[in-house]
C-alpha cells in the first residue's frame, strides 16, 4: 500500500467517526435506507454464502486475522523506533478499512429507529406495571413448568440437542413475522462457536460476526438459556444491533415458538429480567414475589449463575469493561446497563396481551 493511500485512509478514520455522530440524529434515514434497504440484502447474501458450511467460518477468519496481525507486528516492530509515525499510520489505515467494513456490513444498525418506536410500544413504565407483569409471568412460568409434567421442585432440562434447538429456533421467527413483518428471518445461519471456551472465560454466551454474517453460540451453555441465546444472535442477524433489543426479540421468538420447552425457556428468561428489576427498585417486594416462583425454576437460575461463577476470572472484567465502552461508543449511552431497557419492552408489550 502506497504511503499516500495509507495517509488518506488514516485521515478518513476520524471522518467516519464524525459521520456516525451525525447519523445519530437521523435514525429514520438509517432505518429507511440502510436497516430496511441495503442491510437485508447484504445479510441474506452472506447467510446464503456461508450458512450451509457446518462450522463457523467467522471463527477461522478471526484466527487468521490474529495470526496476520502478530506476524506483521513481529516483522515491523523495529519501525516503532525508526519510523514511529509510519508505524502508527499503517495501523490506523488498517483500522480505517476495518471500521468502514464493520459499519457497512452491520454497524449502521446501531443508529436505526429504536425498537419500541418501530413496534409502536411505550418505553416508560411504572413500578406497579412492572410488578403486575412480573406476577403474570410467575403464574405462566409455574403453569408451564407443571404442564411439561415436572414437579414444582424439579429443574427442567431441555430434551433436545443444540443442533435441534438451532433448527427449532426459526419456527418462532416464522410465527413472529405474522405479527411483526419487520422481524422476518430467513435464511438461517447459526452455529456453535469454535471458541466457546474463550467466550466463556470472557463471560459471553455468543456473538455475531458482521463480516461473515454468521451467528455463533457458546456451546458450553447447556441450560435453559440456549434457545434464547440462539434467537438473540439471530436477532442481530436481521439487523437489531442493540443488545437490549436483541434480548426482547429473542424473548418474543421463543414465546412464539410452537415447542412448549422453547416457550418455557422464553418465559423464565423474561421473568428473570423482571424480578431482577424489581430487586433494584423494591427489595422487599422482590423477596415476596420470589417466594411464589417454583423452586425448579429457581434451580435453573442457580444453574446458570453457577456456570458463570465456575469460569470467573480477572480477564472477564477487562472484557466486560471493553464491551461496555464499545456499546457506549455505538449509540447505547448506558453501555451494559442498557440491557434493562428490555424490561420496558416486555412490560409494555404484554400490557394488553394475554399469556
Amino acid at each position: 500500500m502506497q504511503r499516500r493511500t495509507r495517509l488518506i485512509l488514516t485521515f478518513l478514520l476520524p471522518l467516519q467517526i464524525i459521520v456516525l455522530q451525525i447519523l445519530k440524529n437521523f435514525p429514520e434515514f438509517v432505518e429507511t435506507y440502510y436497516s430496511r434497504g441495503l442491510y437485508p440484502v447484504l445479510s441474506k447474501i452472506s447467510r446464503y454464502l456461508f450458512g450451509w458450511i457446518p462450522f463457523s467460518l467467522g471463527d477461522i477468519f478471526y484466527l487468521l486475522i490474529a495470526i496476520l496481525a502478530l506476524r506483521w507486528l513481529y516483522k515491523n516492530f523495529y519501525r516503532l523506533w525508526r519510523q514511529p509515525v509510519w508505524f502508527f499510520v499503517d495501523i490506523t489505515a488498517t483500522l480505517s478499512i476495518v471500521y468502514f467494513m464493520f459499519n457497512l456490513l452491520w454497524g449502521f444498525n446501531y443508529y436505526r429507529v429504536p425498537l419500541h418506536t418501530s413496534l409502536n410500544l411505550q418505553s416508560d413504565y411504572t413500578t406497579e406495571e412492572l410488578i403486575s407483569t412480573t406476577k403474570r409471568l410467575i403464574v405462566k412460568s409455574n403453569e408451564m413448568h407443571r404442564q411439561l409434567g415436572y414437579n414444582d421442585t424439579v429443574k427442567i432440562d431441555l430434551p433436545y440437542t443444540q443442533k435441534e434447538i438451532f433448527k427449532k429456533s426459526i419456527d418462532g421467527y416464522q410465527n413472529l413475522e405474522k405479527e411483526f413483518p419487520s422481524l422476518e428471518y430467513s435464511p438461517r445461519s447459526i452455529k456453535k462457536s469454535g471458541w466457546s471456551l474463550g467466550l466463556t472465560y470472557m463471560g459471553y454466551s455468543g456473538y455475531y460476526n458482521p463480516f461473515s454474517g454468521e451467528a455463533q453460540v457458546n456451546n458450553l451453555i447447556k441450560t435453559y438459556k440456549f434457545p434464547v441465546v440462539s434467537c438473540h444472535e439471530e436477532a442481530h442477524q436481521i439487523g437489531y444491533a442493540r443488545e437490549n433489543e436483541a434480548n426482547f426479540i429473542a424473548t418474543l421468538a421463543t414465546l412464539h415458538n410452537e415447542d412448549p420447552y422453547i416457550q418455557y425457556s422464553g418465559y423464565i428468561f423474561a421473568l428473570r429480567y423482571c424480578v431482577n428489576e424489581i430487586a433494584r427498585r423494591d427489595i422487599d417486594k422482590y423477596h415476596e414475589l420470589i417466594e411464589t416462583v417454583n423452586p425448579g425454576i429457581l434451580k435453573s437460575y442457580k444453574e446458570m449463575r453457577d456456570f458463570w461463577a465456575s469460569y470467573q476470572n480477572p480477564f472477564e472484567t477487562l472484557s466486560k469493561n471493553f464491551w461496555d465502552q464499545f456499546l457506549k461508543a455505538n449509540n447505547q449511552s448506558k453501555g451494559i446497563m442498557s440491557y434493562s431497557y428490555m424490561v420496558a419492552l416486555v412490560v409494555n408489550y404484554f400490557e394488553d396481551k394475554p399469556f
